[in-house]
């Protein structure tokens, strides 16, 4: 691959007019390459140039809007065997993760929001008949609700998944014809720039596609205040949101946030463990707890608690810690040092607040190089804990008893400011949907960790603002328009 990287603003490559940042393998601690670092002037621009594009994107026809997505979607698979190792190198993600759940899924959006490219998402309205009125004459009239393209997007993802997350953004706003400036995690930026090499190498117009990259927070906070963006499509943590939300109050942008989580999973009395424990375990095993949507509360009976703690304990011994590039490993780092040692914080604050390690990840043996947390389990909690109150991103499980009904469970689960995703494990399915209606999250797995890519994804409460996922993506990035005319 081109290790030149630069930044693509107006369908030019340009240095970064803040030098370079390097780019560490979590793993190995070694460099995997030089990102260009934006300047704030270069933010302006990028935004700039999606302004001047945009009126004749969206008028470009769906079926070319379709054909260069689709095009997108066929070079990313062409390019997959040098994308997963530079995602793996960049993220530390495992060899399963890499190659199943990286470029696989960026592909499967792309062609998902390429095929919706021509879909009219206009919905017609029955006729009223009106009264006259000092405005004007009476009469039938007519109406229909239009789906315009939101505009200009600034689409900022997170460290975790970043091509996948990319791809959810920007595949479905240039599909309904919105133009973009993508500004990829400080972290893990260098596949952003492969993608946006292809966006250009397909033939996408000159500013429909920008991109920024930088460490330094001031570009892209830039993007969140300049009148040239339109909207903000934001994955990270909830206090970047809240930012992201203040700035961009004075000019009203229009916002998709997917925030913060500390997902809940109620282990019932009547539930199978073994489902319980597949799922829970997951905010192990899964990118080393680096995802939003972790089980990473469980909330069981007491009648089941010390079954759960023995299973769970046993299910840890399967996951072996290491080399993220060896098909055997499930656990590889976290994304850095300083992420690293915040996990390691939370779970010293669990202890010190009552709680008891029951199986302790941090610094594990025979890995001196890389940033890794093992599974990490805290038993005896209580919601008043910080490990239980916040969000740690990494392979911690907090465990929770309650020895009463339905009510003291759900009110456990709803005892937080997150409201994510949640989950429900019962053999009595009429019983955890009636749970599920009650829970104060965006989403709620029964009997399940899986996800359904079609449903709107995104929180309550701190956990973010609006949804995207399936058609809602589509929708995500459009405004509403209402068009009247007399019968």
């Amino acid at each position: 691959m081109d290790t030149n990287y630069r930044l693509l603003i107006d369908g030019q490559w340009v240095e970064g007019a803040n030098g370079t940042a390097t780019i560490m393998n979590p793993a190995t601690e070694q460099p995997v390459g030089e990102a260009p670092e934006a300047s704030v002037d270069q933010a302006l621009a990028a935004a700039a140039a999606a302004r001047r594009a945009f009126d004749g994107w969206s008028r470009t026809a769906p079926a070319e809007r379709s054909r260069l997505l689709t095009a997108v979607a066929d070079r990313l698979a062409e390019r997959a065997d040098e994308l997963v190792p530079l995602i793996m190198a960049e993220t530390g993600a495992t060899a399963q993760v890499g190659s199943r759940m990286q470029v696989p899924i960026a592909i499967e959006r792309f062609h998902r929001y390429a095929a919706a490219a021509g879909r009219d998402l206009s919905q017609p309205l029955p006729p009223s008949a009106t009264n006259a009125t000092p405005l004007a004459p009476g009469g039938l009239i007519g109406a229909v609700a239009r789906r315009p393209a939101v505009g200009t997007v600034a689409a900022i993802s997170p460290y975790n998944f970043p091509l996948v997350n990319m791809a959810g953004k920007v595949a479905p706003a240039l599909a309904v014809g919105c133009t973009v400036v993508m500004k990829p995690a400080g972290q893990d930026p260098l596949a952003i720039i492969e993608l946006a090499r292809i966006f250009d190498e397909v033939g996408f117009p000159p500013g429909v596609v920008n991109l920024i990259t930088s460490v330094d927070p001031a570009p892209a906070a830039a993007l969140t205040t300049t009148v040239d963006i339109d909207m903000v499509s934001f994955t990270g943590s909830t206090g970047v949101g809240q930012a992201i939300y203040a700035a961009g109050a004075p000019t009203m942008k229009r916002l998709l946030l997917e925030l913060g989580g500390k997902g809940a999973a109620i282990v019932c009395d009547d539930a199978d463990l073994a489902v319980a424990v597949g799922a829970l375990t997951s905010t192990w095993a899964f990118h080393s707890g680096q995802i939003c949507t972790a089980p990473t509360r469980a909330i069981v009976h007491a009648s089941r608690h010390d079954e759960l703690v023995a299973a769970l304990l046993a299910a840890s011994s399967r996951l072996t810690i290491g080399d993220p590039s060896d098909l055997a490993t499930v656990v590889g780092p976290v994304i850095s040092a300083a992420q690293r040692d915040r996990i390691e914080g939370f779970i010293a604050a669990g202890e010190s607040e009552g709680a008891t390690v029951a199986l302790d990840g941090r610094r594990p043996a025979g890995l001196d190089t890389g940033y890794y947390v093992g599974p990490t389990l805290l038993t005896g909690c209580t919601t008043a804990m910080t490990p239980v109150r916040d969000e740690i991103f990494g392979p911690v499980l907090s465990v929770v008893s309650f020895d009463g009904d339905d009510d003291e469970a759900i009110a456990i689960a709803n005892d937080t400011s997150f409201g994510l995703y949640d989950y429900v494990f019962s053999s009595d399915t009429a019983r955890a949907y009636a749970m599920a209606a009650r829970l104060r999250s965006g989403n709620v797995g029964i009997n399940t960790a899986q996800r359904n890519p079609e449903t709107p994804f995104g929180g309550f409460k701190m956990s973010g603002v609006g949804r995207d996922g399936g058609d809602f993506g589509l929708h995500a990035y459009t405004e509403l328009q209402s068009v009247v005319w007399p019968g």
